[in-house]
């Protein structure tokens, strides 16, 4: 059985590359043994696994996971053989999401409901848990908010669009090209207002106020952020669309929250003191730690089966990734950790 790995070498792009995998002859007690039907892939955060002490020659890639169950441990009580399950495997795991067969604890992994395709789920759970954890954990967010999402028509983006319109917060968002801002225009439910920075993202500032009446939003979810001015000049056009963070904390509103998945933020004096007279706050996004601890496993799971039931009733509406085959996974997982806002999804 063969499965796809990261040979991770300092100071150097990393390697994909196709290894040999066997599975144990005996499940432990809360494992199940699952036949993987499709698998997103992911960038994968190799700074984050030497943080966390996960340095090891060969990194598994594809996490995200969806397929039937074959076989369980004595002690297993979520599922028994042939239901069909998702789930995201944790950090440590030894297995590669497209081996053919995969063994992982049930406390991964939610049931998948019939009407939901697995190559839909695969694509998309992760940026459905980002947004959850972003909307929910992070901001508190409730009817009558008024969000602002950056990049609205990006996989994470949409999610969180899709979320907020259904609780019935007010949603304004920005486009990054012609295309993305006809796209955000059409959507159902609408969101107030398609903000395009793909000209200048002067426009940004003056355009939330107008919308808002000069009060500013209750949440803001980048995608990203500049740090100090200038940097325009030496990154990729792609960045060049993010928000400078000092526009950010400038369109939040009086207790604001600014959920951020910029990990290197540096916050001035003068940002501190603007979101100090605010009273408002700044998160962190990282899904990853849904899986690094256990001390909220229980909601977690409620997560996932709240991000899948969604979907299946058409509240999330993903835009569908057209699934790759197995032979093509390599090349797909290089060009995802190249260009980090890509999707792929690989059917087994």
């Amino acid at each position: 059985m063969k499965g796809l790995y990261c040979r991770a070498v300092s100071d150097a792009e990393p390697k994909f590359v196709i290894q040999e995998m066997t599975l144990p002859d005996v499940l432990s007690s809360h494992q199940v043994r699952v036949q993987v039907k499709a698998c997103g892939l992911s960038p994968l955060d190799l700074k984050l696994f030497r943080d966390v002490g996960m340095q090891r020659d060969l990194i598994p890639v594809g996490r995200e996971v969806a397929g039937v169950v074959l076989q369980v441990g004595p002690k297993v009580t979520f599922f028994q053989p042939e239901d069909e399950v998702v789930g995201i495997l944790p950090l440590d795991s030894s297995f590669s999401g497209l081996c053919e067969v995969i063994d992982t604890d049930e406390y991964y992994l939610v049931q998948k409901p019939e009407k939901l395709s697995s190559v839909c789920v695969a694509a998309a759970l992760r940026d459905g848990l980002c947004a959850y954890t972003a909307l929910h954990t992070h901001a508190r967010m409730a009817a009558g908010h008024t969000l602002l999402v950056t990049d609205g028509a990006s996989s994470f983006g949409l999610m969180c669009i899709q979320l907020a319109c259904y609780h019935g917060a007010k949603v304004l968002t920005t486009s990054h090209s012609p295309q993305n801002h006809t796209f955000l225009e059409q959507l159902r439910p609408s969101v107030a207002r398609v903000i395009p920075v793909y000209n200048s993202s002067s426009e940004l500032l003056s355009a939330v106020m107008e919308e808002t009446g000069g009060l500013g939003v209750d949440i803001v979810v980048d995608s990203g952020v500049h740090l100090h001015e200038g940097e325009e000049e030496v990154e990729s056009e792609e960045k060049k669309l993010l928000p400078h963070k000092h526009d950010i904390i400038s369109v939040l509103g009086v207790g604001g929250h600014w959920v951020t998945s910029h990990q290197d933020l540096q916050l001035d004096p003068p940002d501190c003191r603007l979101l100090y007279l605010k009273s408002a706050s700044v998160s962190f996004l990282n899904p990853e730690v849904w899986t690094a601890s256990s001390s909220q496993q229980g909601r977690y799971l409620h997560i996932l089966k709240d991000i899948v039931e969604k979907m299946s009733s058409g509240v999330l509406r993903p835009q569908p990734e057209e699934a790759v085959p197995l032979y093509e996974a390599t090349v797909a997982m290089e060009t995802v950790q190249r260009h980090p806002k890509t999707k792929a999804v690989v059917q087994l």
